[in-house]
């Protein structure tokens, strides 16, 4: 395994973490995977930060705290501390095509930014 490789096995490995429900609902285990400067576009069309991220999650009150399931997860490493990886989800009847930018500041990779389009069967 190269380190190009292995560099994006470990961002997909972070984010199959991040949708695993259990690290949905801890503060502590969401909030070690997300950078500090952390930036989503959700499906929704709404901004997300860090802050605000961690506290819909983990609440339960957020539609994302449904199981997610993720297919076609695929990855490029752009830089030696950047990862670009897309994949779709399908939770509870609705799917997104998805894409994140994972970061390595220091010695573990972090989501940066995601975000997420819906789409439906027919746009496939």
């Amino acid at each position: 395994m190269t380190e190009n490789d292995s560099a994006v096995k470990t961002a997909i490995e972070g984010e199959l973490r991040l949708l695993d429900p259990e690290v949905r609902r801890s503060p502590e285990l969401l909030g070690a995977l997300l950078h500090p400067d952390f930036h989503e576009f959700g499906a929704s069309g709404r901004p997300w930060d860090r802050a605000s991220i961690i506290a819909a999650l983990t609440s339960g009150s957020d539609p994302g705290s449904r199981p997610v399931v993720a297919s076609h997860l695929r990855g490029v490493q752009l830089a030696p501390d950047l990862v670009h990886l897309t994949y779709d989800t399908e939770s509870n009847g609705s799917r997104a095509h998805r894409s994140s930018l994972w970061r390595r500041p220091a010695d573990r990779w972090l989501l940066y930014f995601h975000q997420a389009t819906p789409f439906s069967s027919a746009a496939e």
